[in-house]
């Protein structure tokens, strides 16, 4: 009897003790956004952090991604007496400590999600009223068991391409396509190299006017003197 009591308490004594060790393991700070396409405007991004020292949760501070600048990250809404501070590489939200379990809870706008990009961690450290930091700074890898002490982390959507559109180059005239390209050619050339021709056909049709005007007047010249030889007497004997 005595030896199975002392196996049940050996028993709930290592169940207690793993709850022990699991439990800080078990918190986390996570973190979800409204909008989950690459690239999207105007974001909100809720972090939920999980308390898991009793002597309260003090701020939070979140290191960005890249691709996303702090200038463009704006506080939506925080526990009642925090505020929230840029820094050079993300942004702290803290204040007041919150009570002893409590959760935290706050909500950042992003200007634009990065275009390139679908897997985005946010590096966070929780800070505690008694001074101590939890680091949720292990970055997730796709495919491989979620690490220790995990960053937060959104899994986006690819979104639209933004790569340049290239044009492609003209398909050259095939033989078959040679004939109508022809056809609708302007027809001023046409009309240009016609004129001259026109006036050659128009010489070469008044030639014969000029050849008969000459021989009236070969004609004319001759009945002129045939007359005057005929109206001249004959020299006398």
């Amino acid at each position: 009897m005595r030896n199975r009591f002392r196996l049940t308490t050996v028993g709930v004594l290592t169940a207690l003790g793993v709850l022990a060790v699991a439990g800080p393991a078990a918190a986390h700070v996570e973190v979800s956004a409204d909008k989950t396409r690459a690239g999207a405007i105007d974001v909100t991004l809720t972090f939920h952090g999980e308390a898991e020292n009793p002597s309260g949760i003090a701020s939070e501070r979140v290191v960005l991604p890249e691709g996303i600048a702090p200038a463009d990250v704006t506080l939506v809404k925080a526990p009642p007496g925090w505020t929230f501070k840029a820094t050079a590489d993300g942004f702290t939200v803290g204040g007041k400590k919150l009570a002893s379990g409590k959760d935290a809870e706050w909500k950042v706008k992003i200007a634009k999600l990065p275009d390139g990009e679908t897997r985005l961690s946010f590096k966070t450290l929780e800070t505690y009223a008694d001074g101590e930091v939890s680091r949720w700074i292990e970055i997730q890898e796709e495919g491989k068991d979620e690490p220790e002490n995990p960053a937060p982390l959104i899994v986006l959507k690819p979104g639209p391409s933004t790569a340049p559109a290239t044009t492609s180059p003209a398909p050259a005239p095939s033989a078959s396509s040679s004939a109508p390209v022809a056809s609708v050619l302007p027809s001023a050339p046409a009309t240009i190299q016609a004129e001259p021709a026109a006036e050659a056909d128009e010489g070469s049709s008044t030639w014969w006017i000029w050849v008969l005007v000459a021989l009236a007047l070969a004609g004319g010249v001759g009945l002129l003197l045939i007359r005057r030889r005929r109206a001249t007497p004959p020299p006398a004997e």
